[in-house]
C-alpha cells in the first residue's frame, strides 16, 4: 500500500506540461527515426528509385496521348507503343536538330556568364556604391568554394548514376516501368493497396487518387510554365545575343523545373551574358524582360493553371527545395516540390479535408480477402469496407485507369456485367 502511494506521489510531482512534452518527444523521435530510415533506403536504392519516379512522371505525360489514341479505336497496347515511340522520336529529333549549336553555345554561355558576374562585382566595388573590394572578393571566393563543394557532393551522390552501366540500367528501368504503368497501372495500384490492412485500404485508395491528380496538375503545369519561360527569355535574348538564344532558352527551360531558385539563377545568367555582349543598357533591358516573364508566370500562369491543385506557400516551396537539394543534390531539388505537394494532398485527406470533392468516392479498388470458413477461396470486394458488395469466382477488376483518377467507376463482375 505504501509503495503504491509513493509511486502515485512521484507521478503527481511531475507537472502535466513535462509529461505531455515527454510523450510528444519520444513520438517525434520515433517519427524522425522512421523518416531518416526511409530516406536512407531511398538513397541506397537511388539507381532504382529515380528511374521509377521518372517513369511515373512520363506516364502522367503520356496518359492523355494514349487515351486519345484509344478513342481513335486503337488497342491499348498499340496506343501505348505509339505514345512511347513518339516521345522518344520527338526528344531525339530536338536534340539532333539543336545538338551542334547547343554543344558549341554552352561553352560560350558559361564563359560570358562568368565574365558578366566579374564585371558586376567590379561595378559594386568601383561604382557609386563603393563596396569594400576585399569583402566582395572574399564573398566571391566563398561562393566559388561552396559551388565547388556542392558540385562535389552532387557528383558523389550521383557518381554511380553517371557511369555508362548505371545510365543504361536506369534507362531500361524507366522504359520498362513506363510501359507497364501505361498498360496495367490499375492492376499495380490494386496490388499495392491490397498489401495494407483491410480497414485502411479504402482511405489509402481515395487519398492516392487525389495525390495523383495533384501530381498530374503539377507536372503538366510546370512543363507549360517552363516552356513559356524559355520562349519568353529566349526570344528576348535573340535581340542581343542571337547565337546564344537557343542555349539560354534550353537552360531556362531546365532550370524552371526547380521552382523559384531555378528561375532566379537562369535569369541572372541570361542578364550577365547580355551584360558582357552589349553593355549595361542592354543588360537592364534584358533584366526587365526576365522580370516581366517571371511576373507573368507567377501572377497569371501559376494561379490560373495550377489553381488549388498544388497549394503550397512560397516559403514552403523554398524550404522544400533547399532541403531536397541538401539531401540529394539536383535530383532532390527537382523532385522535392511534387513530392511535398502530393504528401500535402494525401495528409489533408487523411485529416478530413478533401481538396478534390468532385472526384467522389464511387471508385473502389477490388479487395482481395480470404473466406474464414473456406480457406483458399478468394473473395473480391468492390468496396473498401468489409460491408461492401462482394462477388465470388473469377477475378473481378475495374476499368478505371490509374492515370485517370477522375474517370467514373465501372466495376465489372466476372461475366462483365456492372455491379
Amino acid at each position: 500500500m505504501s509503495t503504491e502511494r509513493t509511486s502515485s506521489a512521484g507521478v503527481d510531482t511531475v507537472p502535466l506540461s513535462v509529461r505531455a512534452a515527454a510523450s510528444w518527444s519520444w513520438r517525434i523521435l520515433l517519427i524522425a527515426a522512421a523518416v531518416a530510415g526511409f530516406l536512407w533506403l531511398l538513397a541506397a536504392l537511388k539507381t532504382i528509385v529515380v528511374p521509377v519516379a521518372i517513369a511515373l512522371l512520363l506516364t502522367i505525360l503520356l496518359a492523355p496521348v494514349r487515351r486519345t489514341l484509344q478513342r481513335w479505336h486503337l488497342g491499348k497496347g498499340l496506343a501505348t507503343a505509339i505514345s512511347i515511340i513518339g516521345l522518344v522520336v520527338l526528344v531525339g529529333g530536338l536534340v539532333t536538330l539543336a545538338g551542334t549549336s547547343i554543344v558549341s553555345g554552352f561553352q560560350d554561355l558559361a564563359d560570358q556568364a562568368v565574365e558578366g558576374f566579374r564585371q558586376f562585382t567590379t561595378w559594386l566595388a568601383e561604382g557609386p556604391l563603393k563596396l569594400d573590394a576585399e569583402q566582395l572578393s572574399e564573398y566571391g571566393q566563398q561562393l566559388q568554394g561552396s559551388l565547388v563543394e556542392s558540385s562535389g557532393i552532387v557528383s558523389g551522390a550521383l557518381g554511380a548514376a553517371t557511369t555508362v552501366g548505371h545510365v543504361l540500367v536506369g534507362a531500361l528501368i524507366t522504359l520498362f516501368c513506363t510501359i507497364f504503368f501505361l498498360l496495367d497501372g490499375r492492376t499495380i495500384w490494386t496490388w499495392l493497396v491490397n498489401l495494407l490492412p483491410v480497414r485502411a485500404r479504402e482511405n489509402v485508395h481515395q487519398a492516392g487518387r487525389r495525390g495523383l491528380v495533384t501530381l498530374s496538375a503539377y507536372v503538366r503545369t510546370q512543363i507549360l510554365v517552363a516552356f513559356v519561360d524559355a520562349v519568353g527569355i529566349g526570344v528576348g535574348s535573340v535581340f542581343f545575343v542571337p547565337a546564344l538564344a537557343l542555349p539560354i532558352g534550353i537552360l531556362v527551360f531546365v532550370g524552371s523545373f526547380v521552382p523559384i531558385i531555378g528561375a532566379i539563377v537562369t535569369g541572372a545568367i541570361a542578364t550577365a551574358v547580355v551584360l558582357v555582349a552589349k553593355g549595361w543598357i542592354a543588360a537592364l533591358i534584358m533584366l526587365g524582360i526576365v522580370l516581366l516573364v517571371q511576373q507573368a508566370e507567377s501572377h497569371i500562369l501559376q494561379p490560373f493553371l495550377m489553381g488549388h491543385a498544388v497549394s503550397l506557400h512560397p516559403v514552403a516551396v523554398v524550404l522544400v527545395v533547399a532541403a531536397g537539394s541538401l539531401a540529394a543534390g539536383i535530383i532532390g531539388a527537382l523532385f522535392a516540390v511534387p513530392l511535398a505537394a502530393v504528401l500535402n494532398t494525401v495528409l489533408l485527406y487523411f485529416h478530413g479535408h478533401d481538396k478534390f470533392p468532385e472526384l467522389g468516392t464511387e471508385d473502389h479498388v477490388p479487395l482481395l480477402r480470404r473466406r474464414s470458413q473456406l480457406p483458399g477461396t478468394l473473395l473480391w470486394s468492390g468496396r473498401g469496407s468489409s460491408q461492401g458488395a462482394t462477388a465470388t469466382g473469377g477475378t473481378s477488376g475495374s476499368t478505371i485507369d490509374l492515370t485517370d483518377p477522375a474517370s467514373p467507376a465501372t466495376d465489372a463482375g466476372p461475366a462483365g456485367e456492372n455491379r
